[in-house]
């Protein structure tokens, strides 16, 4: 399991509207290289992502899916990396002072991810973690600033 966690220097709001739109994914998620389809109920809870990862040609086609959409404190999702397998990828969001203070926890669910024992996933993981919160910062402090529409 991985937790990361960083200050954003923009609202809960602001970080939500990236997770909203489903065709930002592969901008702020480390590793997804694109979009092929998203749905239209995105982002309620159920609603999926059509995304590949990898670099080409090694591309695999999966989905993530919404679990919990609670703005704008939390969102929970499903990410499908078959054959790696399942993980629950959860964004906690607190405001604070000037910002937002943002908690990202991963944790393989199924597949053969779920066997690596929770402190080599944190080892694994956690890199990549924290490119994707500084990435999710990017955009949601362009938003705040008016630089992203």
């Amino acid at each position: 399991m991985s937790i990361e966690e960083r200050f954003i220097d923009a609202s809960p709001d602001d970080v939500f509207r990236v997770f909203g739109d489903g065709w930002s994914y592969p901008s702020w998620v480390v590793g997804a290289s694109r979009v092929r389809a998203v749905e239209r109920a995105w982002p309620e809870a159920g609603a999926k992502i059509s995304h590949s990862f990898g670099v080409w040609p090694a591309v695999i086609d999966d989905t993530t899916s919404i679990v919990e959409w609670e703005p704008p404190r939390r969102v929970v999702l499903i990410a499908r990396g078959w054959p790696m397998g399942e993980a629950r990828v959860a964004f906690a969001l607190k405001p604070v002072s000037g910002g937002t203070h943002v908690t990202m926890t991963e944790d393989a669910v199924s597949g053969p991810g779920a066997l690596v024992p929770r402190a080599i996933q944190a080892l694994l993981l956690g890199p990549r973690n924290r490119e994707t919160l500084r990435r999710l910062a990017w955009l949601a402090e362009g938003y705040r600033e008016g630089t992203t529409d």
